[in-house]
């Protein structure tokens, strides 16, 4: 408180319900910054355009890596891509770990074809490898185009977050695949799916399967029931390498996030941690084993892997006891507790009668909504009743592929009751998702 005083069906997303035009953009100023390029007809590149949006922690000397969220397939889903960037949840991870936070959004065309950017080799690798390098530039922080990655994606940007981590695993620190993955057989229904191979070297990076259970899990027909397939082929050739990679099953969604970010955005933190170098321009570090938690896949209970008596191989892994901790609640009913209370708003301005102010999410919990106190007493509420259709209300609202709705939630309120003449005193109380009121 601050005082003035076969993923053919996962890979297809339904569309977000805010569906801006892709020319309607949030303002990328400082510490936003933007790269659109246009689509190409040269063989093997981009045949969509496409934007990038990047936040950088305000104050930071220099980066230690990106952190990428990136959107699912479908017209809706790719629209939703344009406020990736702004998500004081996922900014709040990234300003813990000195990184950037990148939002890609894709201009694919209703009912066009996915694979032309969520599979990395037909472009959007060399499209997001010069936009590190142009918004490096843009942003005056060169070293974003040569810090790790930290990749989050849904449906189809699980499938393309999964494919660089296979393409690239030196340069990847953590990945989250959201309902899509890589496919490692050929498909002959879909010839424009392009089966991949697994380096040895991709045991190294951590990676995270997560998915609904209503995605083949305990529902077995319908749109999304071939997720499950797929997520446990990957799963199993993975771990077969050795490698360090868990599966997270919401017990209520489908295709849709949920709230999946409470234990997503947990997983990385322990990851980045672990693995981030300490200062830019370092190797990525090796994942620590010895505080490594096994599960067996789709069980509900984790246990230290000194003490995992079943098949380690078919297990999967979690990072260390207090994941597996918050993986326990969250695969039971996704309501991982939190202690902490959110960080104080902070810069509250009175213009009038319009206030404003400014705010970090609480990294575990996220940020609901604020209160307004006058001279001791609540007056208000911001957002009067915050909203999210698919998991717990925020303050940003939250579209279907993890993204806060446009136009953006705005930190003002008018104190429509003030009189001319008095003096008040006004407070702003941050509240996160867990219910918890800052100090």
């Amino acid at each position: 408180m601050r005082s003035i005083t076969f993923l053919l069906i996962a890979l297809v997303s339904p569309l977000a319900a805010q569906q801006a035009p892709y020319d309607v953009f949030p303002p990328a100023e400082a510490p936003y910054f933007r790269v659109r390029y246009e689509a190409s007809t040269k063989p093997g590149e981009l045949i969509y355009p496409v934007n990038y949006t990047v936040w950088i922690p305000p104050g930071v000397k220099e980066l230690r890596g990106v952190i990428v969220h990136q959107h699912g397939c479908g017209e809706g889903s790719c629209k939703s891509g344009l406020t990736g960037a702004f998500d004081l949840h996922w900014q709040a991870l990234a300003k813990k770990h000195d990184c950037a936070l990148l939002g890609p959004s894709y201009e694919q065309p209703d009912k066009a074809e996915c694979q032309m950017w969520c599979d990395p080799r037909n472009g959007s690798d060399a499209a997001f490898q010069k936009a590190l390098v142009d918004l490096g530039a843009r942003s005056k922080h060169p070293e974003l185009s040569t810090v790790p990655w930290a990749l989050w994606g849904h449906s189809g940007g699980g499938h393309w977050a999964g494919g660089m981590t296979l393409l690239h695993p030196d340069r990847v620190a953590a990945a989250v695949l959201r309902s899509g993955v890589p496919l490692l057989d050929a498909n002959p229904a879909r010839p424009t799916i392009k089966p991949y191979t697994i380096a040895d070297t991709v045991a190294n990076v951590p990676i995270l399967c997560n998915l609904g259970t209503k995605e083949g899990v305990t529902v077995k027909e319908g749109r999304f029931a071939g997720a499950w397939s797929a997520n446990e082929a990957f799963f199993t050739a993975v771990r077969a390498k050795g490698g360090l990679i868990g599966v997270s099953v919401d017990p209520f969604t489908a295709h849709e996030c949920g709230n999946q970010r409470y234990f997503t955005i947990a997983w990385m933190d322990a990851c980045l941690t672990a693995r981030l170098p300490a200062k830019s321009g370092g190797p990525l570090k090796s994942m620590p084993q010895d505080g490594a938690w096994l599960a067996p896949l789709l069980g509900t209970v984790a246990t230290p892997a000194a003490e995992f008596s079943e098949a380690k191989e078919k297990a999967g892994w979690l990072p260390n006891e207090a994941i597996a901790k918050a993986w326990m609640q969250y695969v039971k009913d996704t309501e991982i507790p939190d202690t902490t209370p959110p960080p104080a708003p902070r810069n509250l301005q009175v213009k009038g009668n319009e206030l404003t102010w400014d705010a970090d999410a609480d990294l575990e919990s996220g940020l609901a909504q604020f209160l307004i106190e006058r001279d001791g007493n609540i007056i208000g509420k911001v957002p009067e009743k915050p909203q999210n259709p698919f998991g717990r209300p925020l303050f940003q609202g939250l579209q279907y592929s993890d993204t806060p709705v446009q136009p953006l939630a705005v930190m003002s309120y008018t104190d429509s009751s003030a009189e001319v003449g008095k003096t008040y005193h006004y407070r702003v109380i941050a509240i996160n998702t867990a219910g918890l009121k800052s100090p």
